[in-house]
């Protein structure tokens, strides 16, 4: 029983960095939106949030995506008088995304679904294993 929780663990684990990874991409394709009008902020970077669970029929602590709240951090400015969301200086301001950052949250949340692949293959193999013992 205790190698399905730590599967049940694991499972939530992957999934809560397989919608990380979305709001990731979301926000790299984002990154150089621009709005249609000078009045009009551009995209705003999203961030996601996670809270812990507890599932009762297996009193097993697990995670998941709560939901995601904007980045109100500055927007990045670029001259560029012709465009049409450009203000009366003649800057457009562009998304508060930093591809760098992105990439670098992208494969922080790799790396973790990484590792609960791993828990997930140790966990398969200790339970092929017992069988193997419980046959003989």
């Amino acid at each position: 029983m205790e190698i399905a929780k730590s599967m049940m663990i694991a499972a939530a684990g992957m999934q809560s960095q397989t919608e990380r990874m979305r709001i990731i991409a979301e926000n790299i394709a984002n990154a150089n939106s621009t709005a249609h009008s000078p009045d009009e902020d551009p995209y705003r970077r999203q961030v996601p949030t996670f809270e812990n669970t507890l599932n009762r029929e297996m009193n097993v602590p697990l995670v998941h995506m709560a939901g995601t709240v904007s980045d109100y951090s500055e927007f990045r400015e670029q001259y560029n008088p012709g465009h049409p969301a450009a203000d009366a200086q003649g800057y457009v301001k562009l998304p508060n995304v930093d591809p760098l950052i992105e990439m670098m949250d992208m494969r922080q949340a790799q790396r973790s679904f990484d590792a609960n692949v791993s828990v997930i293959d140790s966990a398969r193999s200790m339970l092929a294993r017992t069988i193997e013992l419980l046959r003989r």
